[in-house]
């Protein structure tokens, strides 16, 4: 198995694309951290099922715009499993309206928990990483940070502010055998995005070349090769999963 005895931590790992990233890497041979904010009933039915199928996972509450929480994450996890090999920043949330009508705490709160959280577990485990000169750090942004939608300044700003984090950590990271990337998905089928789909129904997939919507195992199969000893040389790198849709190219 690609991650037998490597240790993992996936933020936001309950549902949707920190689900499927949590699985794909336990059933690769990694233990895994799943990091949840309120799903606790969801992220004990993932740890239970991981365990059926013969893997290795345990479930943590957090915020993770919380600093000091993080740090406690990040030391229990280390006593519990061991030392973080590989971090997936999944976490994040939306609250979109029109800028005009954006209240500072509905900034705030997006920013802290998208760029915020991303920062804040990345900072904890850093270090770690640096003196084993080894590790795994996969970020996951979004097309939105450079296609935007009108009533997403502060989603789009905190993915875009991600993309530029991501590369600059990768530059202060790289000399001590540590990557760092990200992944950008486009519309994939999530709680987070059924508002969304909803209510443009099949308008949006007039967008997207491949004419559907990605599913969280499209994003998890990304993300566990980023992970893997076959992406030693990539760094530094956003990518994009998205069926087309940044493309352009819209058609009927």
């Amino acid at each position: 198995m690609i991650f037998k005895d490597k240790v993992a931590i996936v933020t936001g790992g309950s549902r949707g694309i920190g689900k499927a990233i949590a699985m794909g890497l336990a059933l690769q041979g990694a233990k895994v951290a799943i990091i949840y904010k309120g799903s606790k009933e969801a992220a004990d039915g993932l740890v239970a099922e991981i365990a059926s199928k013969g893997g290795t996972a345990i479930a943590i509450q957090a915020d993770v715009a919380e600093y000091a929480r993080t740090k406690e994450v990040v030391e229990e996890v280390e006593k519990t499993l061991g030392g973080v090999d590989i971090l997936v920043n999944n976490a994040g949330m939306i609250h979109d309206d029109l800028f005009v009508r954006l209240e500072p705490e509905q900034w705030s709160k997006v920013i802290q928990t998208n760029l915020g959280g991303t920062f804040n577990f990345c900072h904890a485990i850093a270090f770690s990483m640096m003196r084993k000169r080894s590790g795994r750090i996969i970020n996951i942004s979004s097309v939105a940070a450079d296609y935007v939608n009108p009533g997403q300044t502060n989603y789009a700003s905190s993915k875009g502010a991600i993309n530029s984090f991501t590369k600059s950590l990768a530059v202060e990271l790289a000399s001590r055998g540590v990557t760092v990337n990200a992944v950008a998905p486009g519309f994939i089928e999530t709680d987070m995005s059924a508002a969304v789909r909803n209510k443009a129904g099949d308008m949006i997939k007039k967008f997207i070349p491949m004419k559907r919507y990605g599913q969280p195992e499209d994003i998890a199969k990304v993300v566990l090769f980023l992970a893997s000893p076959d992406a030693s040389y990539i760094t530094g790198q956003v990518i994009t999963v998205d069926g087309g849709l940044s493309l352009g190219a819209a058609s009927g």
